[in-house]
């Protein structure tokens, strides 16, 4: 358990790190609601990910690192943060359980407010992120 003073900080850092994750969702990166056509969707594992391992696809370089590893970067946090703020997040399970659904609600968000889509891939990565994020945790306390 982490001391008081500590386990508020990990508090502090779970707050900024989500608004700033929401952000970056919803309104960063140049993010604009499209308006028209269908919703945008894709409930295949894997498709997107073999888009981007498809070098012949048009997609550039940093594209494919951006999406890809960007993905299960952004998400490393959680899986640190939220086992230290609550004892419940530290059995990988539970963890596995909150943020799959955490995340699919942010991927449905993100389609029906047309500022992206939902995407079963970005759900993956993000979720081994997380695991990364919390066997880094495992590792440094042991």
């Amino acid at each position: 358990m982490l001391p008081p003073g500590r386990r508020i900080l990990a508090w502090l850092l779970l707050i900024i790190y989500s608004a700033v994750l929401i952000y970056w969702m919803f309104l960063g990166f140049g993010r604009t609601v499209q308006t028209e056509g269908p919703l945008r969707y894709n409930l295949e594992p894997l498709r997107t990910m073999r888009l981007y391992f498809d070098m012949n696809n048009g997609v550039s370089y940093s594209g494919r690192l951006v999406n890809l590893l960007g993905n299960v970067a952004v998400f490393v946090p959680f899986g640190i943060l939220l086992p230290l703020v609550s004892a419940g997040y530290r059995s990988l399970l539970r963890l596995t359980l909150v943020s799959v659904l955490c995340i699919m609600l942010l991927e449905l968000m993100q389609m029906l407010l047309r500022v992206g889509s939902l995407d079963i891939d970005d759900l993956l990565l993000n979720l081994l992120g997380v695991w990364i994020g919390y066997a880094l945790l495992r590792l440094v306390r042991g």
